[in-house]
């Protein structure tokens, strides 16, 4: 038992950072191989809820694998934090200060993604929730036209290696695109004449990531102590990741 991987199902906003993560643990004293799954999650939870049998899930919110845990009797625990960033077609005029106008102009398309299957849409669609107490009538707005063209069980998928947010601008399906941050990071990285662009403090949404333990078996155990070691926390950091586990810097 000692030589299979441990089973990990993870949001798509990780796979950077806990490919890192699994390589270390897979070097460390105790560790093991890590058989790694990536997909929104939402629809990890359902296959969780299914039956398959992963180990440990870490999720883009709490809510999915407290859920799990409600189910099966054990804890999450919030391992890392993120923000929502917009990334911008080139050409696009816009700015921190013009984001919400950019967003509610009928001549821009507005991407997110899939609200309830994918954490990211929910936390867009939060996004649009503070939108309203900046301008009456923008929720209503932003929801009707926001176009969920990632995180759902049937969005369009990018060819193998492509990023998947940069390949929205590719193909032409989007002007403008809220994610979190370290996505936009990555898109920007596969495609530089895209531009990221900071939500304003009135539209600010943090997304807490939750990690749940599913086995009793001590490889997998020993990846989850991994990831919130400082080790494991500082790979999320490297990444973007605000990583709540880091030690504070000495005086």
């Amino acid at each position: 038992a000692a030589a299979e991987p441990v089973r990990l199902a993870a949001a798509g906003s990780l796979r950077a950072a806990l490919a890192e993560v699994a390589t270390g643990f897979a070097a460390s004293p105790g560790g093991a191989q890590v058989a790694q799954s990536y997909a929104p999650s939402g629809l990890l939870r359902q296959r969780i809820g299914a039956g398959e049998a992963f180990e440990v899930f870490a999720s883009a919110n709490m809510e999915h694998p407290e859920a799990v845990g409600r189910e099966r009797g054990r804890a999450t625990v919030l391992f890392a934090r993120n923000r929502l960033c917009a990334i911008a077609r080139p050409g696009l005029d816009v700015t921190p200060e013009t984001l919400l106008d950019r967003m509610l102009d009928p001549a821009v398309r507005l991407g997110t993604s899939t609200p309830r299957a994918d954490p990211a849409g929910d936390y867009a669609f939060a996004l649009f929730a503070r939108a309203e107490a900046v301008r009456p009538g923008a929720r209503a707005a932003l929801e009707g036209k926001a176009l969920t063209v990632t995180g759902g069980p049937d969005s369009a998928r990018p060819p193998e290696g492509r990023d998947l947010y940069a390949w929205q601008f590719e193909r032409n399906a989007v002007d403008l695109f809220l994610t979190y941050c370290t996505n936009a990071v990555l898109a920007r990285a596969a495609d530089a004449s895209l531009r990221q662009v900071a939500v304003p403090e009135a539209l600010a949404v943090g997304a807490d990531y939750g990690v749940i333990l599913l086995s009793d078996r001590p490889e997998a155990a020993r990846f989850v102590l991994f990831l919130l070691s400082p080790a494991g926390q500082g790979m999320l950091a490297r990444h973007g990741f605000d990583a709540p586990g880091l030690p504070l810097p000495s005086p």
